[in-house]
């Protein structure tokens, strides 16, 4: 009844062709990347005592929010998870989260900001991006696996593919958003694009890319569990341990601080994604 017009086939075969041509290729760029930046993420951060961590996440969550409450129940919370004996574990997946985040906003913001000025370029990604966010995360793990291998760096490239739309997304809304009138009159002084852009622009658009700076960081928390599926460490490795073993106490209690985890991560980047007077505001109405 229906024509046989799989495509399964002649993909398996493309990829394979790559693997053998490129495969080398594609292994030292992961060593590189695993050698040059994870693991020396992950060993400065290792390398901070806790209490120092802890200090400085209520350094960031009180110029942040201007909330002592807030600041001592996140610095609280982070301590239970060291309690129950996931630190290491939560500074691993932390360090995988900080550095894709940081490689999302390396290609986010710089491909948002083209994209604002360039209607065609807008709907080129439009249909990219929504594959990258629609496309079951183990659909893309596979090309990835067999490129890269097992590890730290596959599971990066998997949270960078799926965390960074949201990004690209917000950096060109807020960017198209900026008022024209804000814009003519800036020319009518005579900046160049480079001022437009730094000095208007980008700080009118602010709220929306520090959203969208907001969301990577939590869909790339979201990957956790599945990055643990083909070798990243951390709190998602816990979680897959629980599911495989049935351990309910193991899974329940590693589920819990990477939901700590977001919450922090999530009020203190959504604080900073606000206007500095908001921020001021609870302490100005206490004064």
């Amino acid at each position: 009844m229906f024509p046989d017009w799989s495509a399964a086939a002649f993909v398996n075969r493309q990829l394979m062709g790559m693997v053998k041509a490129y495969g080398g290729v594609f292994r030292q760029a992961s060593n590189l990347m695993l050698t040059g930046v994870l693991l020396p993420v992950e060993r400065l951060m290792q390398a901070i005592p806790p209490w120092a961590f802890l200090l400085l996440v209520a350094a960031l969550s009180w110029h942040a929010t201007r909330k002592p409450v807030a600041t001592v129940l996140y610095v609280v919370c982070l301590y239970l998870i060291g309690a129950v004996g996931l630190w290491d574990k939560l500074i691993q997946t932390f360090a995988l989260v900080l550095v894709s985040t940081l490689v999302s906003i390396v290609l986010g913001v710089p491909i948002g900001i083209i994209a604002a000025r360039s209607r065609l370029l807008r709907r080129v990604l439009t249909p990219v991006l929504d594959v990258m966010q629609t496309l079951p995360s183990f659909v893309y793990l596979i090309p990835v696996l067999m490129l890269f291998g097992l590890g730290k760096v596959p599971a990066l490239f998997a949270t960078i593919i799926y965390a960074v739309p949201p990004l690209i997304r917000l950096t060109i809304l807020g960017l198209r958003q900026v008022d024209p009138d804000v814009m003519e009159a800036a020319q009518a002084f005579g900046v160049t694009r480079w001022q437009m852009l730094t000095r208007v622009t980008l700080p009118l658009a602010r709220p929306s890319i520090m959203a969208g700076i907001n969301q990577t960081t939590m869909m790339a928390l979201a990957m956790v569990v599945v990055a643990s599926m083909i070798g990243a460490r951390g709190l998602g490795e816990d979680v897959l341990a629980g599911i495989q073993t049935l351990d309910v106490g193991r899974g329940l209690q590693a589920g819990v601080a990477i939901v700590i985890l977001a919450i922090v991560i999530d009020r203190i980047t959504q604080a900073y994604g606000q206007p500095r007077r908001r921020r001021r505001a609870p302490q100005q109405e206490k004064l």
